[in-house]
């Protein structure tokens, strides 16, 4: 690579060009010569308050007429922007750098921090501290290597530069005359890149020195000093004679250094470089050409890793080229994958298959020294067998008995490490006695929230003062010689089982963005605030261009009680050919929420907003969503409708779709809604246009069902609460009315001919979403429960074969049936997702679970911001608007999606363990409303509650009650508590019973008929053997097998018949349960605890 550059121009307006030159192969093999011209300006300001030079050299319009100028860097997408008002002066941008500089004792004049990139990968989460860092020059060179190396560190980095407290100011040092500087022969991108930052540290000393004003505080120019935990670069810096400093030497001398130093990634501390035991623990990944080439091969596989919520030792990796899982089984051939991390995976020999596991692991009950991988590593066999495997897969996934092994591999290399910020608490176990007093470093282990997440290994001095609190923590490394991942600690959230400790928790966990919206979003509400309102119609003003009159019409809103941020209205009335006209009117987010603009990135972000029980994290700010947007009653709003013209039938004769403005009559509950449709005395226009809709929806959900559309369930409770402390009381089971089915009915429809629209003008960039139609392989397991226990036939061919066969899974005696066995159909499928066009085969576009050939997300922009998206492209599509620019090409859309996709299931997990915790408290609240406690007897009393046994191990079973919509897992240990309590309780069944040897529980699971026996009779001979028989079982789970076998933990197959001293449980079953909310000593969590009756 070769440079060109002018000489230095008497005009600071007239840029010197510096020309990149250099050659590229292409995929054909010919050779391209390329040319890229950066031009260099000498009018970038340094944007420190102690500089006089910087705003004297702002540019100004070459025309010299008070113009709008904007100079644009490509490609971050910064800009730097002057505007000249009519008189000639000129406005620039707001000075960043504070003329009061903070001060040390190494720096008592002030000073400005310069970071090279490795000091912000390591330690980004100084940076973002509120009691330090601040006034920090970030380079482009820095930034560009940021974004390479960590997308999400870079967005932290950007949020950084938008802070209005910090004073983060990005230095375009590669479009600066005097910092710029070219790539030398022979010298690494590396070496150039911290030759770079040297030089623009330089430059600003010399540039403050000549043009600037003394510190305010000091009278002194202030130090410019550049951080590096980079020994090369620090040794280069101090022998140019330049201020520069190790993070740990610059952290050490601040106030609260002792917090502060814990957050130092230990990626490249003794930490990570000292092993734990001797020799290597893991096998070494592949070399990135040879998973390179196996992947092009065909030997190899790359896919997303996910380990098991039973078991900590067992994985799988989904891979594109087989429908079903790879089963990943053992510490070893785990090898370090953690938790969404992007794995390449090699298939084991066919003689090293293994069944899933049939035991319940978690790791806090496995001994870390009994579980060092004892099996010799595998031999790596030859390409061909590699690839005959590959047949041998498929044909094991076309089996479906579920007791068969099945195709196992181990990890050899990870492609993209998906860590992130985690939380957990310190193992109390690992701290020392006398460090609880002192300050003395030491290393201990973080038992993460997430039970999925191994120990992380810290190195802290503040163990004492942490014990107890919610922490959050980063993962720095995982060497093949360390048992545990290494990480450092960022900061205390607060107390275990605080409530406000445990909500923020929750949401670091989801990476639910929660933090108030930046002062740059705020800007962007309109002026009047809550005083907006719509412009009268006879006005000019542009709201009103393109948009129907809708006021007249008879609009409702009908959802949840208690509902802000209404996205939705309905009408419909009859028209005179006999039809009727049916409105589905949609708030008009776009036209508060303007492309690429600050609230716009934001929201896009956030991608949805996230309910929990007690409270809502809202995509956009309050104003718009509960108040400007929100389809209020008797208000005018600005709206975006779908209209159609319907038969009495539900027919569709035509559809047209406009901006609009509207005025809700009224907001009704989805109860209200119902009593006004029943009353038969209600008579006017707003309640017959309900029952015209009620009547409408009941024909178009028919012919959805008709055509194979799934009715499925998955559990939804409500939390009480106390109405002045928000406490949760108890806990109840929403009621689905026919008002609920309307509402979703009509959204299910302006969605469908939303996306049928866009698409139309859009073939490639429309955006969609999509129900990938699961492998019929998925549903084997569930089938074979129900062909076993039950005697019935789940026909999986198609979602109208399996539509019917569901609806023949009845019980007569038991209601619930039918409802679990949707529930546990449910989990058989993939998620829904939102997608690009253009990155699909139209093929691939049906949504399984709707029956339809094309879906999008249209109607609820305030709380998504797919349907923002969707808004824009239809606007675009009826020639309103342009089409945004962030989501006209393949490619860029795809990102969004990712995003979206991402953030919606995050969205669900945060709302699903808010519920969890909540039901927790509820219970908690209600045992004490009740009075329950002591019995007559003088022994505790628990209410007691029906539960369905939903999953047997040889270990345990899960019990999902229907009452609370929550499952927990009860184990042979709980099980056989329970058959002693009930013969404390009955001692004339007990004394009759000899030689019970309590903690000895013999079972015997049957995988094939899917039952436990577990009995505490039998005497202490056959309870040894059982004992041994389960040891046995967890040694080899420790030793690689993950409780992988499909045998039975207590010898031999036998009937164990239902007596005082035995309990038969088996799939489907209908148990009693009592429920505690206990502390979850592992994860430091609050837990449902559920004990058989």
């Amino acid at each position: 690579m070769s440079s060109l550059k002018r000489s230095h121009a008497a005009d600071l307006q007239a840029p010197n060009i510096s020309s990149k030159v250099f050659v590229r192969s292409g995929k054909n093999g010919k050779v391209q010569k390329i040319v890229r011209e950066v031009y260099l300006r000498q009018d970038i300001s340094c944007s420190s308050r102690l500089c006089a030079r910087c705003p004297a050299q702002v540019p100004t319009d070459t025309d010299g007429v008070g113009q709008i100028s904007t100079w644009t860097i490509a490609p971050l997408g910064f800009m730097y922007a002057r505007k000249n008002v009519a008189d000639s002066t000129t406005t620039v941008l707001p000075i960043v750098l504070s003329d009061r500089p903070a001060t040390t004792r190494s720096y008592p004049n002030g000073h400005y921090l310069v970071p090279d990139t490795n000091a912000l990968l390591n330690g980004l989460d100084l940076f973002e501290q509120p009691t330090a860092f601040y006034d920090v020059i970030v380079l482009q060179t820095v930034l560009e290597e940021v974004r390479h190396r960590s997308l999400p560190l870079y967005n932290r980095l950007m949020a950084l530069t938008r802070s209005d407290d910090k004073r983060y100011y990005v230095f375009f040092n590669e479009f600066r005359l005097e910092t710029y500087v070219s790539r030398e022969p022979g010298e690494s991108i590396n070496d150039r890149n911290d030759r770079a930052v040297r030089k623009a540290v330089q430059w600003y000393g010399e540039h403050l020195s000549q043009s600037g004003r003394k510190g305010a505080q000091t009278g002194k120019t202030p130090s410019i000093v550049m951080l590096s935990d980079d020994r090369d670069n620090l040794h280069k810096a101090r022998a140019s004679g330049l201020e520069a400093a190790s993070l740990e030497k610059y952290v050490s001398q601040l106030d609260d250094a002792d917090r502060l130093l814990d957050m130092i990634s230990s990626a490249d501390s003794k930490l990570s470089e000292k092993p734990i035991a001797a020799g290597a623990i893991y096998p070494d990944y592949y070399s990135i050409s040879k998973l390179m080439t196996g992947i092009n091969a065909g030997t190899l596989h790359r896919g997303s890793f996910n380990v098991s919520p039973y078991n900590f030792l067992e994985g799988s990796a989904t891979v594109p080229a087989f429908e079903r899982p790879l089963l990943i089984l053992g510490r070893e051939n785990i090898n370090r994958a953690i938790q969404g991390d992007v794995v390449v995976v090699e298939l084991l020999p066919k003689d090293q298959w293994k069944a899933p596991s049939t035991k319940m692991i978690d790791e806090e009950t496995v001994n870390r020294d009994d579980n060092a991988e004892t099996e010799e590593v595998e031999a790596v066999f030859t390409e061909r067998e590699g690839r005959q495997l590959q047949e041998e897969v498929k044909r094991a996934h076309g089996q479906s008995r579920e007791g068969r092994s099945q195709p196992t591999a181990r990890v050899v290399g990870v492609t993209k490490r998906n860590w992130r910020q985690y939380v957990g608490h310190l193992d109390p176990g690992s701290v020392g006695d006398t460090a609880k007093q002192s300050r003395r470093q030491q290393t201990v282990f973080l038992l993460p929230m997430d039970k999925r997440i191994p120990k992380i290994r810290l190195r802290t001095r503040q163990a004492g003062e942490l014990l107890g609190k919610r922490l959050l923590v980063t993962i720095d490394s995982w060497d093949r010689e360390s048992r545990y991942p290494v990480g450092h600690f960022v900061r205390s959230l607060g107390e275990v089982e605080s409530k406000v400790a445990e909500t923020e928790a929750l949401l670091l966990e989801y990476d639910v963005q929660y933090r108030p919206f930046p002062v740059a979003v705020l800007e962007c509400l309109p002026s009047e605030g809550h005083d907006w309102r719509v412009p009268a119609a006879a006005t000019t003003d542009p709201g009103w261009v393109g948009r129907r009159d809708l006021r007249d019409l008879p609009v409702c809103s009908i959802d949840p009680p208690g509902c802000q941020d209404i996205d939705d209205a309905l009408h419909a009335r009859p028209l005179p050919n006999g039809n009727i006209e049916v409105g589905v009117h949609i708030a008009d987010v776009s036209h508060f929420v303007k492309p690429d603009n600050a609230m716009d990135a934001e929201a896009s972000g956030r991608g949805t907003t996230v309910y929990l029980v007690d409270k809502r994290i809202d995509m956009l700010p309050s104003l718009l969503g509960t108040d400007l947007c929100s389809l209020k009653p008797y208000v005018e709003r600005y709206a975006f409708s779908a209209l159609w013209e319907m038969t009495k039938e539900a027919h569709v004769v035509s559809v047209a779709f406009s901006k609009s403005v509207i005025r809700s009559r009224e907001a009704f509950s989805y109860e209200l809604a119902q009593r006004r449709i029943d009353d038969g005395s209600q008579q006017d226009e707003l309640t017959r246009g309900m029952r015209l809709l009620m009547a409408l929806s009941k024909k178009l959900r028919q012919r959805r069902m008709d055509a194979g559309a799934l009715n499925l369930a998955s559990p939804e409770v409500r939390i009480q609460t106390e109405s002045e402390t928000s406490d949760p009381v108890d806990v109840e089971t929403k009621k689905m009315l026919d008002t609920n089915s309307l509402v979703e009915e009509f959204m299910l429809l302006a969605n469908i001919s939303v996306a049928r629209r866009v698409h139309q003008q859009f073939p490639q960039t429309a955006l969609l979403r999509r129900h990938p139609t699961p492998p019929s392989t998925s549903f084997d397991e569930l089938a074979a429960q129900l062909r076993v226990r039950r005697g019935m036939a789940l026909d999986a061919s198609s979602s109208k074969a399996l539509a019917d066969s569901l609806d023949r899974c009845v019980e007569p005696s038991e209601p619930f049936f039918n409802t679990l066995v949707r529930i546990l159909a449910t989990r058989c499928m993939t998620s829904a997702e939102y997608f690009c066009a253009g990155s699909h085969r139209e093929a691939e576009f049906r949504h399984y679970g709707l029956a339809t050939e094309i879906y999008t997300h249209f109607t609820s922009p305030i709380r998504r911001y797919a349907d923002l998206v969707v808004h824009r492209q239809l606007a675009a599509a009826l020639s309103e608007e342009q089409q945004q620019a962030a989501t006209s090409s393949v490619s860029s859309l795809e990102a969004v999606c990712g995003n979206l996709n991402r953030r919606h299931r995050n969205a669900q997990f945060a709302g699903r363990a808010s519920i969890e915790y909540y039901v927790g408290q509820a219970l908690k609240s209600r045992r004490a409303n009740l009075g329950i406690g002591m019995g007559a007897n003088g022994k505790a009393q628990d209410e007691r509650f029906e539960g369905f046994v939903i999953r047997v191990f040889s270990n345990g079973v899960v019990v999902y009650v229907p009452r609370f919509g929550i499952e927990s897992a009860i184990r042979v240990e709980d099980i056989e508590r329970s058959i002693v309590a009930s013969m404390d309780e009955n001692p004339s069944e007990s004394t009759r019973i000899v030689g019970i040897v309590r903690g000895k529980a013999e079972t015997v699971f049957d995988p094939d008929e899917y039952t436990l026996d577990v009995s505490v009779g039998g005497g202490a001979g056959a309870a040894g053997a059982a004992a041994a028989g389960a040891a046995g079982a967890a040694a080899a789970a420790a030793a690689g097998e993950g409780g992988g076998g499909r045998g039975r933990s207590g010898g031999p197959k036998k009937t164990v018949s239902n007596s005082p001293t035995s309990r038969k449980l088996e799939i489907f079953g209908k148990v009693l349960v009592t429920i505690r909310d206990e502390k979850d000593e592992t994860t430091g969590k609050r837990k449902i605890k559920m004990a058989l009756v």
